[in-house]
């Protein structure tokens, strides 16, 4: 789960990381009020996305004065920005974060993520930041500095110095290792899967001072965050993929035409590759679990359904933990509760597959039954072109 920029500077705040003392506005008049008194001297004005790349996409605005405040908040507030990071659709503007200017000397980038590879937390620091760091990264991977933190250990004082040396911040050597050690106990204490400042900056004043902030929640532990699981804006989220989750369904949205349902997430990447071996692509990737219920199935292809791209649904459920009977019996609810406009091959294999089986045919639903998953690919294929 994403914050928003303003949402992670309050936690940022509670930790003791500098942050500007900016506003927050829904409205263009609330915008003025609340920021009209330093935006006289000069302002930005920010775009709320859950999308990187704003400030190229016209997102960022630096203004001054009111009449440039209520210009800008009116130009973002009300519409969809779309940047690099966003998709063709964009994100919509229903909030502005207004900060006065920042007078800055230099800018840094500084991040903590969870690397799954090496089991540690990785802190990733580099001289060279603001908007164009992923092209640094990409072109200059010298100019990027990593440290790994060990679990058992914790940050340990010597990898906060080597960061500050490798940035060239000696002489803010405390100030820098006080915002590396609140992020290591940031990412601790509210389950966080990443963390980034861009730009971190050293302004003229010789002051560290995090100007943005990116703040990613670990979606699995947010049961135990409910005061971060309150700033959820499902606004910024895929509908497709918010409903799944308020469902317990895990769903990504691609841009193929071939719907899947699939039980198991390594069965489902098996299934999307096949689909692409038979010349297809898939429309979504869709794991209903391995302890799913009938009521599941029928919400899972509920949302396969609404996908107006969706040309063939592929069903593919291997019965381990949860019974083909049930998916079949999820299966025929979905397909009462709902008109389905696309052919659908199914493919139960796995404990109780002949009462699955037995159950879709009973049920004298217009249902293509596979036995073999790569035929069942291929058929799924042939029916989205055939309905093309």
């Amino acid at each position: 789960m994403n914050l928003h920029e303003y949402q992670a500077k309050r936690l940022f705040a509670d930790y003791g990381i500098p942050v500007p003392q900016g506003v927050v506005a829904a409205s263009v008049a609330e915008a003025v009020e609340a920021a009209g008194g330093f935006c006289t001297r000069g302002c930005v004005v920010k775009a709320q996305v859950h999308a990187g790349g704003r400030g190229k996409a016209g997102g960022v605005k630096r203004v001054e004065g009111l009449d440039a405040l209520r210009e800008a908040a009116g130009s973002l507030l009300g519409t969809r920005l779309v940047t690099a990071q966003s998709g063709p659709e964009g994100q919509p503007v229903e909030r502005v974060l207004v900060e006065p200017l920042v007078h800055v000397h230099k800018e840094f980038y500084l991040g903590a993520l969870v690397d799954r590879a090496a089991q540690k937390i990785a802190f990733v620091a580099s001289a060279a930041g603001g908007m164009e760091i992923e092209e640094i990264a990409r072109a200059h991977p010298e100019a990027i500095h990593r440290v790994h933190v060990d679990p058992a250990t914790g940050l340990m004082p010597f990898q906060a110095r080597r960061l500050a040396f490798a940035l060239g911040l000696g002489a803010q050597l405390k100030p820098f290792a006080a915002i590396v050690g609140a992020l290591a106990r940031m990412m601790a204490d509210k389950d966080l899967g990443l963390v980034e400042i861009n730009p971190l900056v050293l302004t003229r004043d010789g002051d560290l001072l995090a100007l943005d902030a990116k703040v990613a929640v670990d979606d699995s532990a947010l049961y135990r965050q409910p005061e971060l699981a309150a700033w959820r804006d499902p606004g910024q989220e895929d509908p497709q993929e918010h409903a799944a989750a308020e469902h317990g369904l895990n769903y990504v949205r691609l841009d193929g035409d071939i719907g899947c349902m699939v039980n198991g997430a390594g069965l489902a990447m098996a299934t999307m590759d096949l689909i692409q071996l038979a010349g297809g692509r898939p429309a979504n990737f869709l794991d209903v679990g391995g302890g799913t219920t009938a009521e599941k199935v029928a919400e899972a292809f509920k949302l396969i359904n609404a996908e107006p791209r969706v040309r063939a649904i592929l069903v593919n459920i291997f019965g381990g933990i949860v019974r083909c009977d049930l998916i079949a019996e999820g299966i025929v609810r979905a397909l009462h509760e709902v008109e389905v406009r696309v052919p659908v091959v199914v493919r139960l294999e796995g404990t109780r597959r002949d009462e699955g089986r037995a159950l879709l045919e009973r049920s004298g639903l217009d249902v293509i039954a596979v036995a073999d998953l790569a035929e069942a690919a291929r058929r799924a294929v042939a029916a989205a072109q055939e309905g093309r």
